[in-house]
């Protein structure tokens, strides 16, 4: 999805979402923004990720929450520039309306999406809401009781390998010993966003048809995923453009070694156990 094409209807009265889209770091979440972006049925916000209810129920997020919602739109009046496109007067307007004054109550969340044209169905991407604890998924069934679920999964392994190359890039560092590589493995931030056996029965005893996608059908059959999102949402089909490209690929090839590997597969083994019999192990093969 890209800010600069998101339509908004400066009438639009505060609304909440119809979908959320959540599950684990690394796993499709941007892909799929980038596809629903396109479609006049759904309406993400133009910096896609709210963080609403993890602000409420996850203090550790909150610090990030509120960098993200300072950097994030000069961040997009910084892509208009960059391509020449002034930013429209309404969107400038939004932008200042949800990051300025009280923050992270419900009226806020409504206005969030009251952009969103009628037609179209609000829709919040922000994986991090997988990681909520009881009380946060009560919540959210509570005031949100008819929305529809995406969760994705990719393969625990993968998923970790991916996180790990993606935090060693920003921080711009390189494990240069075995002894540093299993340093980073035994780092806890590797774990908790994958850790499906204990998030995933969590949001399915509250959102029983919530949908459960899984990582690797996107390369394979990205055509496929659409549609059954499109069933799922109850939205009808589109063209999608650069549907078969990846975002944010990883621009860090380093592997960790053998060594590393084997103690990140054991680490995950209970995960992997835990996917199979609760998904099947079809569904785990299609994770990465």
């Amino acid at each position: 999805m890209s800010s600069l094409g998101t339509v908004m209807d400066p009438a639009g009265q505060p609304r909440k979402p119809g979908a959320l889209c959540i599950g684990a770091q690394k796993a499709g979440t941007s892909w799929l923004a980038q596809m629903l972006g396109q479609h006049p049925q759904i309406w993400i916000p133009p910096f896609k990720e709210v963080q609403y209810f993890n602000h409420l129920f996850i203090p550790e997020h909150r610090r990030w929450i509120d960098w993200h919602y300072r950097q994030k739109p000069q961040e997009i009046r910084d892509r208009h520039a960059k391509r020449g496109i002034p930013v429209p007067p309404e969107l400038d307007v939004y932008l200042n309306g949800v990051t300025r004054g009280k923050m992270f109550h419900n009226q806020w969340y409504k206005r969030v999406f009251a952009p969103a044209p009628p037609v179209a169905m609000p829709m919040d991407f922000t994986p991090e809401y997988s990681t909520l604890p009881d009380e946060g998924v009560d919540h959210v069934a509570g005031f949100l009781p008819k929305a529809r679920v995406i969760y994705l999964i990719r393969h625990p392994v993968d998923r970790a390998v991916s996180q790990l190359r993606m935090n060693l890039a920003r921080e711009r560092r390189r494990p240069e010993t075995l002894a540093d590589w299993m340093a980073e493995i035994d780092n806890p931030v590797l774990y908790d966003r994958g850790d499906y056996a204990t998030y995933l029965p969590r949001w399915q005893a509250r959102y029983p048809d919530m949908l459960v996608l899984p990582f690797g059908r996107i390369a394979r059959d990205p055509q496929g995923v659409m549609d059954t999102v499109e069933a799922y949402l109850g939205i009808g089909p589109w063209l999608y453009s650069n549907i078969a490209e990846k975002v944010f690929a990883s621009r860090n090839p380093v592997q960790p070694p053998p060594e590393a590997l084997a103690a990140l597969e054991d680490r995950m083994a209970p995960q992997l156990a835990f996917l199979a019999d609760h998904l099947g192990a079809d569904f785990v093969a299609r994770t990465r």
